[in-house]
C-alpha cells in the first residue's frame, strides 16, 4: 500500500475529520512546577520510519505547531544551556488496517400479499463480506520531566487517513489544528 507525505500532512490530522483524542498522565506530578520546555532528540520520531513520511518540511511544521501551543499553556522554551523542566518528543505514527463489512441480501419468510392464513414467500439468503483496507494516522506527544527523565504527560489523536491534494499551507494548518486539540488536554485537571 502506497504511503504519501500528503496523506500523513493532511489527513493525519485533517481538520474535516474526528479524531480519537487520548492522554495518560502521571498524577503525583506538579504540573504547575512546568515552566520551561526543550525538545528531546530526536524531537520527531516517525513509524514506519518511511522517507515518504519523514520529511523535513513536515517536522518543520509540528515543531512550529507544538512550539506555539506550548507558549499558549504557559510552557516557554528553556534559555540558552538551561535545563528545561520538559523535554518534548512528537511521533507521526501511519498504521495500515482492515475492517470486514459483511450485508446480507434476500431471505425472508412471511404471509403472502392478499392471503388471510395462508402464502408463504422466502428465497434464498446471500451474505456478501467484503475486506477494506485504510490507514489509520497518529499524532502523540510526549511531554517527560526534565530532571528525572520520566514520561509525566502523553497525548495523542488519531483518525482515518484519506487520500487527497492539499497546499502546503492547508498541511501546516491541518497539522496545527491536530496540535491543538491534543495540547487542550494539558494540563490535566
Amino acid at each position: 500500500m502506497r504511503l504519501h507525505l500528503l496523506l500523513l500532512s493532511t489527513l493525519l490530522l485533517s481538520a474535516c475529520q474526528t479524531a480519537q483524542l487520548n492522554r495518560d498522565f502521571d498524577p503525583n506530578r506538579d504540573f504547575a512546577a512546568y515552566r520551561s520546555w526543550s525538545w528531546q532528540e530526536p524531537a520527531v520520531q516517525y513509524r514506519p520510519d518511511d522517507p515518504r513520511i519523514n520529511s523535513d518540511l513536515t517536522e518543520q511544521r509540528l515543531r512550529t505547531a507544538v512550539s506555539e501551543q506550548l507558549d499558549q499553556h504557559g510552557l516557554r522554551p528553556a534559555p540558552g544551556n538551561t535545563p528545561a523542566d520538559l523535554k518534548v518528543q512528537a511521533w507521526l505514527i501511519v498504521d495500515n488496517r482492515q475492517q470486514q463489512i459483511s450485508t446480507g441480501y434476500g431471505g425472508g419468510w412471511g404471509a403472502g400479499w392478499g392471503h388471510q392464513w395462508g402464502g408463504v414467500w422466502g428465497g434464498p439468503a446471500y451474505v456478501e463480506t467484503r475486506t477494506v483496507d485504510y490507514q489509520v494516522g497518529t499524532l502523540q506527544i510526549d511531554l517527560f520531566d526534565g530532571k528525572d527523565g520520566k514520561l509525566v504527560w502523553r497525548g495523542s489523536a488519531e483518525q482515518t487517513l484519506r487520500s487527497s491534494q492539499a497546499s502546503p499551507a492547508e498541511r501546516s494548518a491541518a497539522l496545527r489544528e491536530t496540535v491543538v486539540k491534543v495540547l487542550s488536554q494539558y494540563p490535566p485537571r
